[in-house]
This record gives C-alpha cells, structure tokens and sequence, in this order.
C-alpha cells in the first residue's frame, strides 16, 4: 500500500439562498462559478438520484445546486435544500467540520469586503509571530452563518516554523 499525501478535491457548503451565495463568493472571493445553480429532483433512475439517495436516503425530496471553483481549483459545491435549517451558534466543539480556511495576503482589505457583502467578522485579526513574521489570521462569517478563516500565507509557511 502506497502513502501519499492525497489531494483537496473540494468542499460542500449548505446555504438558505443559493443565488445570493453565488453572488456572494464570486463577488468577495473571486471564485469562479463552473455549474450554475440547478434544480435536483428525486428521482432513482437518474444516476444523480441514485447517488443522492445513497448519501441522504429516501425522502429527500429535492434540492438546489452550484459548483464554483477557487483560484488553485478547489471546489465548492453549494446546496440550498428546501427544508434546510439554520443555527444561530457556532458549534466549534461538534465533532466534524466546523470551517474551512482561504488564504489571501490582503486579509484587511478581504475583511472590509466580507462586511460590505453581508457578512461579519468574528475576531480582530491576529499575528501568529508578533514581531517576527507577518502571519496573520482571523474568522469571518458569510451572509449564511457559514463561519470560515482567512490566512495571509499559506498553510506551509505558517506553520512550518513550528511551535507557535
């Protein structure tokens, strides 16, 4: 059995307004919008149907759907279900995903652009190596309640220094 590190192919996002999230990350993130959003219906002789029935189980009626791409050609799938539910808190000690992190070295200025788009910033942005190496990080939230984190650097750089 071979070990290698497996490549990131990409993420799923659930959203209460799937058209304003689209705006919303091609607007703020620059992200590219590769199947614009499309009506899944239950139905188990498709082979899409099949799939989101072996995923969710019988029942789930339909669904809404995009697929964007980041610059280094990640992918977002958006879902905006009918009877999707909203919470108001972040559950950070929920076992499971509880965000996602993009990396841009203008994190000021992509904050001010969050907040401008509906979303908000969670925490003041923070120095990994005061004084040392500009670092920088912080969480934001989308328009839907989606919390995320932004890096200045890349995920290698900062950590590679090591102990914090």
């Amino acid at each position: 059995m071979s070990r290698y590190p497996k490549t990131f192919s990409h993420i799923g996002l659930s959203v209460s307004d799937l058209d304003k999230a689209v705006q919303f990350y091609e607007e703020v993130m620059g992200w590219y919008t590769i199947m614009h959003p499309t009506e899944i219906i239950e139905d188990s002789s498709t082979s899409i149907g099949i799939m989101c029935e072996d995923a969710f189980g019988r029942g789930w009626g339909a669904f809404r759907i995009a697929h964007m791409s980041t610059g280094d050609k990640i992918g977002v799938e958006i879902f905006e279900f009918k009877q999707n539910e909203t919470e108001s808190e972040f559950k950070y000690l929920r076992t499971g995903t509880f965000h996602f992190c993009v990396q841009d070295p203008d994190v000021e200025g992509l904050v001010e652009k969050i907040k401008a788009h509906g979303g908000k910033q969670r925490m003041p942005i923070r120095y990994y190596y005061p004084g040392d190496k500009p670092y920088r990080m912080f969480y934001v939230e989308d328009p839907f309640g989606i919390v995320f984190e932004i890096y200045s650097h890349s995920y290698e750089l900062t950590y590679s220094a090591g102990a914090y």
